[in-house]
């Protein structure tokens, strides 16, 4: 059995929230480079759902690398696990992002862009079984050469890979089920991106998915139940508000899916501040409740500019800038809020 590294004390520990959103998932990618590069962050547990699904279990597959090596010292291990984490998640969006250029480039596309033939599938009237029906998608394929899922299943939540939760939506119940433990696989993270428009559901254990996100955009409930860090860093890539009134139909319905898919997060947020609340005012027992110490990355407010069309777009040069933004956002985080953490909520 691999020994597991002793904690340092020195990195504040906190679990991850990562929201889907298509490529904008780039953004959280430039996130999670800054806070890995930082050095002084250890993640216990990461929910995420859809792109944020695929942006966790990417960089537990970097860890799960450094955990293979059986290092014993702490530091080093971390350091380790940081660097292999950030060049597997680049790995990943520079391959997403050489898809993108092939797919913009292939003749089915005729404008040499992905957007005008993929969004009319968003509202035909065909179903996936109609206009996909070998159930093509080669994130599939990029993801089963990428990520060694037995590694993380065999380190996961002993100290150095994160625990964790991957969200989708039960077809036939409507309700959220988040993949953990051994049930991370290369299946779930497939029934967490899986839009319906675009592709057939997944089915898993006699059961169907959809994405995520319909459900929850991400779980924050897991990290409640499950995890044992009390401090929650939220990367939001949905913008919850709006500054203007949609008028046109394609405004409209971007607006339905930023509403839908927010939803049961904030649902989720107000419970958490309203159990925080109750703890703070002694009407709640604290050994029986947990309070929960919230923080936010919030990306909406600079994603929202590209509009919603966006997140289908894959080329490496837009895939890039989303990264250059997640990146600062994370470094302003780290200097104004990183301090609270462990300590007081700021969300």
């Amino acid at each position: 059995m691999t020994p597991v590294p002793k904690k340092d004390r020195s990195i504040k520990v906190f679990n991850l929230a990562l929201q889907g959103g298509g490529s904008h998932g780039a953004f959280t990618w430039g996130v999670l480079d800054a806070l890995l590069e930082a050095g002084n962050c250890r993640f216990d547990g990461i929910s995420g759902t859809s792109a944020g699904a695929m942006n966790a279990t990417v960089l537990a597959a970097g860890f799960a690398q450094a955990a293979e090596l059986g290092l014993t010292d702490a530091r080093e291990a971390h350091a380790r696990g940081c660097e292999l984490a950030r060049q597997t998640l680049r790995t990943f969006w520079e391959a997403v992002g050489t898809m993108g250029v092939f797919l913009n480039a292939s003749p089915s596309s005729m404008a040499a862009q992905w957007m005008p033939w993929l969004k009319p599938l968003m509202v035909s009237p065909l179903s996936p079984a109609q206009t996909n029906p070998m159930d093509i998608n080669p994130l599939r394929t990029l993801l089963r050469r990428l990520i060694d899922f037995e590694a993380i299943q065999r380190h996961q939540g002993q100290g150095l890979v994160p625990q964790l939760f991957i969200g989708a939506t039960n077809v036939r119940t409507g309700r959220s089920k988040v993949f953990e433990g051994e049930q991370v696989s290369l299946d779930a993270l497939m029934a967490s991106a899986c839009l319906p428009q675009l592709f057939n559901a997944v089915e898993i254990d006699g059961e169907h998915y959809w994405d995520g996100g319909y459900s929850g955009n991400p779980a924050i409930y897991p990290l409640i139940y499950h995890a044992q860090a009390d401090d929650v860093l939220l990367v939001q890539i949905n913008p919850i508000e709006t500054n203007a009134v949609p008028r046109t139909m394609t405004e409209i319905q971007e607006r339905v899916n930023e509403v839908t898919f927010n939803a049961s997060l904030l649902a989720e947020l107000r419970a958490i501040e309203f159990v925080r609340r109750l703890l703070e005012e002694g009407r709640l027992e604290p050994g029986r409740y947990k309070a929960m110490r919230m923080h936010r990355i919030d990306g909406g407010s600079l994603l929202e500019p590209f509009g919603s069309d966006s997140k289908l777009r894959a080329d490496i040069r837009f895939l890039q800038d989303l990264f250059s933004l997640g990146r600062t956002a994370a470094q302003q985080w780290l200097q104004t809020h990183y301090a609270n953490v462990g300590v007081r909520a700021t969300l």
